[in-house]
């Protein structure tokens, strides 16, 4: 058997460092894992008795050259061996149990990529996993990425906002699962025996989020006739300064989860709620990251003044048009952004040509901020369901519920002797609809947005599908 690490049985050109998907053994296992992914049934498991299984020999001769693929490109990866053995062992074991619901904890735990979060560093990552917005079943998927964690982010992160779990990480290659709308890597989409009591990391692929904002951005401008200040049109221009950007709004936004005059669980895992109150915390979050963005630009980081048009732009011009309407907390969040600002005349949508006011605009998108802490700290004195109404009030008061919903009619309309997680039953699919601007926006922008499936920072932003 090679042992990993083993450097005589590896050529002179697998040295520490080197691209990993430039190696010969990275297109080997990504074609291994490709083979296995259409055998596997939602849980993982492969089922024998399906019309186009595998043989039991031909999903082992797969699971065994991802196994020798694996050996191969461990040497460039001397940080992740650890991980990598465990990795092999799981593999193993998946077939000799007969391929069966995967369990990749031990591997999992091994796998530490926040201990020495270093820029540029890459990793080899093959799991059983569900790709948060693109595949919900635990298939296997192999990823190459890259660490994003510049001097600059490493200090505010030790000086200002500690987040030991977080990763800013890039793409190298990836396997179907991520030739989706998925940004995201996290530890809790893994197929295990059991949940661990903790997660030691979570990442969030920059380049991605970075690629899209550009090219719904520009085209968003283009199609509102937005005339764009200099610095904003040459920030769009400039990938690597947005995933700079987004990697700064990304970690103050997931410290943000579990910061701030909290009433309940920061995550919002453990109870049932209605999908404004999970728009309401994901908008808080970006916000807050917004503020802090203000904050940070007075004290001279360049990148902070990007974050703040990012935060905005995508908010504004994406997070409403993408994806379906059924219970999108996402897009309600871009709609109230949007709403409150054109309320407090920050956008007008006049002529057919939408004008920002570039000086208020982040002003007022803290008065928003503000409005949003404020409920919190109020619905700590309240009880769930009398938070629930409050919240959406404030929405409401900016959006338009549905003329059939129950909720928008108050408390007297529904059955509060139910349990309040019951009462989520009455909240419609789509609480609050897209106005009369957004149907016609994503209308307009509707082949742009599905253009940016699987989109990376080597895509052609100005490409649509």
């Amino acid at each position: 058997m090679t042992e990993i690490l083993a450097t005589e049985a590896i050529g002179t050109d697998a040295l520490p460092g080197a691209r990993v998907i430039e190696h010969p053994s990275w297109p080997v296992l990504k074609a291994a894992v490709e083979e296995i992914r259409p055998w596997q049934s939602k849980d993982g498991s492969i089922d024998f008795e399906a019309e186009s299984a595998p043989t039991g020999d031909t999903a082992r001769a797969a699971v065994d050259r991802v196994i020798a693929a694996v050996e191969e490109l461990s040497p460039l990866l001397p940080h992740d061996a650890a991980y990598h053995r465990a990795l092999v062992a799981d593999l193993r074991r998946w077939a000799d149990d007969g391929f069966g619901v995967p369990d990749f904890l031990d591997s999992l735990l091994a796998f530490a990529p926040a201990r020495d979060r270093l820029d540029g560093r890459q990793h080899l990552v093959v799991f059983p996993m569900y790709t948060q917005n693109g595949n919900l079943d635990r298939n296997f998927e192999a990823v190459v990425l890259r660490l994003v964690w510049p001097e600059w982010l490493s200090e505010l992160e030790r000086t200002r906002y500690d987040n030991p779990l977080f990763l800013g990480i890039t793409f190298e290659d990836f396997t179907a699962g991520y030739d989706t709308n998925s940004a995201v890597l996290f530890p809790e989409t893994i197929a295990v025996r059991e949940v661990p009591e903790s997660f030691t990391w979570g990442g969030i692929f920059c380049d991605r989020e970075a690629a899209r904002f550009r090219r719904v951005s520009l085209a968003a401008a283009d199609v509102l006739g937005i005339e764009l200040p200099e610095d904003i049109t040459a920030l769009l221009a400039d990938q690597e300064r947005c995933q700079q950007a987004f990697v700064l709004w990304d970690m103050v936004h997931d410290r943000t989860h579990s910061h701030g005059d909290l009433p309940f669980d920061p995550f919002m895992i453990k109870q049932r709620q209605p999908f404004w109150m999970y728009g309401l915390e994901e908008l808080r979050c970006d916000l807050t990251a917004f503020k802090e963005a203000v904050a940070l630009e007075a004290e001279g980081f360049a990148q902070a003044r990007d974050v703040q048009w990012a935060v905005i732009f995508d908010r504004m011009f994406r997070f409403p048009i993408t994806g379906d309407r059924n219970r999108n907390y996402d897009g309600l969040g871009g709609q109230l952004l949007f709403a409150y600002l054109h309320r407090h005349d920050v956008v007008r949508w006049t002529d057919n040509t939408l004008r920002i006011d570039w000086e208020r605009a982040p002003q007022v998108t803290n008065q928003l901020c503000a409005e949003i802490e404020k409920l919190y700290r109020d619905g700590i004195d309240r009880p769930k369901l009398v938070h629930w109404l409050k919240a959406y009030e404030l929405v409401s008061e900016y959006l338009a519920p549905h003329p059939g919903s129950t909720w928008a009619k108050g408390p007297e309309a529904l059955d509060t002797s139910l349990p309040p997680r019951k009462l989520v039953d009455d909240v419609l699919p789509d609480e609050f609809p897209l106005s009369m601007f957004y149907e016609a926006l994503a209308k307009k922008l509707r082949d742009v947005i599905a253009s940016t499936k699987g989109i990376t920072a080597d895509s052609d932003i100005r490409a649509a599908a």
